[in-house]
């Protein structure tokens, strides 16, 4: 993991142009790959189509490699997860190294593929939630969007409300715990 930073650091390292005698211009040597990084949470409305707006705070965190295109998943805890299209595509390679002669691992990827499906953002911004999804997360009217780093969860509001309210554990004890790890 700190070599990969080390890499990424590498990157971003700066030359000195010019013969000035002095620190006069600096031009980077790569390209800045722009990293999803989704975060914060919104209460949107999501049509009888199943449109639903990606709240620009997060639009502004999608790459120009993922070509406006979200792959739509089953998510854990009853809700639907999306995917920047090179997001899932990391992904990807972590599901075609699973030995599929395990019973554990194919079922997990039936699980998940058999829900995904690639949507892309319209021209309004929005995207189609897949009739199965908003079926399968019950949502319907309001939608609940949460940023989860490389990943966005859609949530019936609800839904939402009662699994926050459902862990005994206060967020001070389990922050302690995560981030002591």
């Amino acid at each position: 993991m700190i070599l990969l930073h080390l890499i990424e650091c590498l990157k971003y390292f700066y030359t000195l142009v010019g013969d000035c005698g002095r620190l006069c211009y600096f031009f980077p040597i790569f390209a800045v790959k722009k990293m999803a990084f989704f975060k914060g949470q919104e209460l949107y409305s999501i049509d009888v189509k199943g449109r639903v707006n990606i709240p620009a705070k997060m639009r502004k965190s999608i790459s120009e490699e993922a070509n406006d295109t979200f792959v739509f998943t089953r998510g854990t805890d009853s809700c639907v997860i999306a995917y920047p299209l090179d997001q899932w595509k990391k992904h990807e390679d972590k599901f075609s190294v699973l030995n599929q002669y395990d019973e554990k691992n194919r079922f997990f990827l039936r699980q998940l593929l058999m829900w995904s499906e690639e949507v892309g953002i319209d021209r309004q911004q929005r995207v189609s939630m897949p009739k199965k999804l908003q079926e399968f997360a019950e949502i319907d009217g309001k939608v609940m969007i949460v940023g989860m780093i490389d990943h966005i969860e859609f949530w019936n509001p609800t839904k939402f409300e009662k699994y926050l309210e459902s862990h005994d554990e206060p967020y001070e004890a389990v922050a302690e715990k995560v981030m002591s790890l």
